[in-house]
């Protein structure tokens, strides 16, 4: 049983006020029976007299400020307590009676002007749970159901709630926090049984809310503008700040710190910023105005500041837009003369042009701009505030071509840059370019072709060339030349181009069918160009077919064609193409050609020479035929020439094959004559590398240490072939050949020295001379095997000597020769 009355303290929450650093204060906490401090758990008797000093409050304020002591209460209870605000004396003012009321709720503060605080473990109220039971079952424990979401703790005897140590409670934060208690007996038995009870209740804690917090501008940045028609005391903009503290707020006051110099002023309560002077005073473009807001307290003192920088812009009506001026005032069109290509980076000196916008600050700023072809001249400066002299710059010397285009046109474009209107002007541009010698002649082709008959007369048109200047007068006139190997027949007109055959020039496709040289295009100045010229002579039919040399006579084998064959010398088809044809034969024609290759075959009905005799009048196959060779040109040109045919068989020619071959080159004299030079070089290369071979080895023996016995071999009697001639006779169809070996002949053959002679041979003997034949039909080519003779035929044969004299004397002396050197080398043995 309590001997006193408690009186429970309810809790005030502020918040920290953090603008300028301003800290709340708080009570001191001397814990439960102090008599000083937070009165958390105090308790007092209900015998108290009334007046009686039962507490004193005592708490601080970190920085140093004084403090004052507030005690307050419900308004529906009764004020008991008071307080001395300077010293926190407690004073009981009211008579305490338990039986009517057993506890007393009252809520401190401590403020030091700006803040109030309620300080961590100070009491907030006291729950109480009543249970009837008597002992351990009647006696209650009091706990928070979730003590680790909470700031708040309750004694588990008393059911004291206080804030916990290091907690604080902020308005701005939360307005309002529900704590739930459970009160719980201390058990006991019931029916046989264990039995806890318990019970819960929900305290809700409001926060009130205290000056903790500096008052706060909104609707940051600020800015203004003045314009150039605004009238003084007229409003630029309105700043507005609130108090941090939205609970309790106090009243704030504007004003100017600085930056205004004296042109502008704010009403202090509505926060409205007013310019004072004219803007035509104001010296200015931008001003940076320091606005101040200072909270007055309930006390009317300065309390929490803020600041906040207001911009303010003098602007100017932008309502000139940039203007172009010549030598003489406004101006929108230029002109200017200058010869084309000048060169790179050249400044067109001829322009005088100035730029001007008449606004001020950001109106009076713009770009400049060409419009028109690109990249052949460029502006500067590209960008100008107010005023600037323009400059235009050859930027590609190439476009600035006469021949391209004789005027260049451009548009001065000058645009605002940053104004809402954009305002702007253009201003023409006009240059005259003026023509130089700056183009080479070109032709109209690298190349001409021409063609022309071979029989074109001197001073006859070939071709015309052309090549252009595109230069103006005299620049532009063009003189033509030609040169080259293939130039000697041709001339060229100097003005007009024209390329034409010499005088005297005779052209001949068959000598030289073409031509080609080259044509020069030079200008007054010496700038030229080259393309070349080819000429083609056309051929013209001026050359008739011409039979070969060994024409007039030809040989037939049964079954085999004769050939005639003529040329034309004209250089192309169809002129030079040859038809041949036969126009008359004697005695009878039995004959067919190919009138294209000009092979001449016997009809097929003709097919052995008996037939052949019985057609001819004297029986011996021989035809007498006119031929024809034409060409295919026109006109066309012919030639005819008779043909003497022999016809013979195969069976004929069989008999010799000597007979035969020159049966068949009859034709071809020289065919024989190479066939019988090509045997004589084989017989004497063979007889020197015999004789060679010999020789060394001959020389080889001499050195040898061993004695040898040579024996000598009975050698073979050399032979001579000799070959007879038929002499061809133009009344038989055919020749007859024989071939007769001669009587053996005593001397020594070639063939056989490699055997029979000693080791050392002599020196190849130099070769015989060929006497001179003593008649026409006999002749003799001696060779080192034997020689050719030809016979007469069907004439009776004369015996004949066994050689000529030097032939005979060259054998003896070889003989001789041999004898002795085996007589030296029995000798030796």
């Amino acid at each position: 049983m309590r001997r006193g009355r408690w009186a429970a303290p309810a809790l005030e929450l502020l918040f920290l006020c953090l603008a300028q650093a301003n800290f709340a204060p708080y009570f001191f906490d001397n814990g439960v029976g102090s008599t000083n401090g937070n009165m958390a758990l105090f308790s007092l008797p209900e015998d108290t007299p009334v007046g009686s000093h039962v507490y004193t409050l005592n708490g601080t304020d970190p920085e140093g400020d004084p403090v004052s002591y507030h005690i307050s209460f419900d308004p529906s209870a009764r004020s008991v307590f008071s307080v001395d605000p300077n010293f926190g004396n407690i004073t009981l003012i009211e008579e305490l009676d338990r039986e009517r009321e057993d506890e007393i709720e009252a809520i401190i503060s401590i403020s030091d002007g700006l803040n109030l605080d309620t300080p961590a473990g100070s009491s907030i109220l006291k729950v109480h749970a009543v249970d009837k039971d008597t002992g351990s079952g009647g006696s209650v424990t009091y706990f928070l159901q979730n003590t680790h979401a909470t700031k708040f703790a309750v004694d588990r005897h008393s059911g004291v709630l206080r804030l916990q140590a290091g907690a604080t409670l902020d308005y701005e934060k939360a307005r309002a926090h529900f704590v739930t208690v459970v009160a719980k007996d201390g058990g006991g038995r019931l029916r046989g049984a264990d039995v806890v009870f318990s019970a819960t209740t929900t305290v809700t804690v409001n926060v009130e809310d205290v000056q903790d917090v500096a008052p706060v501008f909104v609707g940051t940045p600020y800015y203004g503008y003045v314009y150039e028609d605004t009238l003084p005391g007229s409003e630029v903009l309105t700043v507005v700040a609130i108090d941090g503290d939205r609970g309790r707020p106090n009243r704030l006051v504007y004003s100017l710190v600085n930056g205004s110099d004296g042109a502008f002023e704010i009403n202090e309560t509505s926060g409205v910023i007013f310019v004072t002077q004219s803007p035509a005073q104001l010296r200015r473009e931008v001003y940076e105005l320091h606005v101040q807001v200072t909270e007055v307290s309930l006390a009317g003192s300065p309390a929490a500041q803020a600041m906040v920088s207001v911009t303010v812009r003098i602007v100017d009506l932008n309502n000139h837009p940039p203007t172009f001026y010549g030598e003489n005032g406004p101006q929108n069109r230029f002109e200017l003369s200058m010869y084309e290509h000048p060169p790179q980076g050249e400044i067109l000196r001829g322009l005088k042009i100035t730029v001007n916008d008449s606004d001020q600050g950001a109106n009076a700023k713009f770009n400049l701009r060409l419009v028109g072809p690109g990249g052949i001249f460029r502006v500067v400066p590209q960008t100008v505030l107010n005023e600037a002299q323009v400059t235009i710059i050859v930027e590609n010397s190439a476009a600035i071509d006469f021949e391209k285009s004789k005027v260049l046109t451009f548009k001065l474009l000058a645009i605002e840059v940053n104004t809402p209107e954009k305002f702007s002007s253009t201003a023409d541009v006009v240059i005259q370019l003026l023509d130089t010698n700056d183009n080479v002649p070109k032709f109209t082709s690298h190349y001409y072709i021409a063609r022309i008959p071979e029989n074109a007369p001197g001073g006859s048109n070939v071709v015309a060339v052309t090549a252009v200047d595109p230069d103006t007068g005299p620049w532009g006139e063009v003189k033509y030349a030609i040169y080259g190997s293939g130039a000697d027949l041709f001339l060229i007109h100097p003005s007009t181009g024209i390329i034409y055959t010499q005088p005297w020039a005779s052209l001949d496709a068959e000598a030289t069918a073409r031509y080609n040289f080259y044509v020069k295009a030079e200008d007054m100045e010496g700038r030229s160009s080259l393309a070349e010229v080819f000429v083609t002579l056309l051929d013209v039919n001026d050359h008739y077919p011409q039979f070969g040399k060994n024409f007039q006579e030809k040989t037939m084998v049964l079954g085999t064609p004769v050939k005639i064959e003529a040329t034309d010398q004209d250089a192309e088809e169809p002129n030079n193409l040859v038809d041949y044809s036969i126009t008359h034969v004697e005695p009878v024609n039995v004959f067919d050609i190919d009138a294209h290759t000009g092979e001449i075959w016997l009809k097929n009905s003709i097919r052995s020479l008996d037939a052949l005799h019985n057609i001819t009048p004297n029986g011996d196959c021989t035809w007498s035929l006119e031929v024809q060779a034409k060409d295919r040109g026109s006109p066309s040109f012919s030639t005819t020439a008779l043909l003497k045919i022999d016809i013979t068989d195969t069976e004929t020619l069989s008999r010799s094959p000597m007979a035969a071959f020159l049966m068949q080159t009859k034709d071809n004299p020289m065919k024989a004559v190479g066939v019988l030079a090509g045997i004589m070089a084989v017989i004497v290369a063979i007889t020197v590398l015999i004789s060679t071979a010999t020789f060394w080895r001959n020389k080889s023996n001499k050195v040898l240490p061993v004695r040898r016995v040579l024996r000598k071999r009975p050698s073979p009697a050399p032979r001579s072939v000799r070959i007879e001639w038929l002499k061809f006779r133009r009344t038989k169809t055919a020749a007859k050949f024989a071939l007769k070996e001669d009587a053996p002949n005593e001397n020594c053959n070639n063939n056989s020295l490699g055997s029979s002679l000693p080791p050392e041979a002599p020196a190849p003997p130099p070769p015989p001379s060929i006497a001179p034949s003593t008649g026409a039909a006999h002749w003799t080519v001696p060779t080192v095997s034997g020689s050719l003779t030809p016979q007469q035929p069907r004439r009776s044969p004369k015996p004949q000597a066994a050689g000529s004299p030097s032939q005979s004397a060259l054998v003896s002396e070889l003989r001789q020769k041999f004898e002795k050197k085996n007589i030296d080398k029995k000798t030796y043995f």
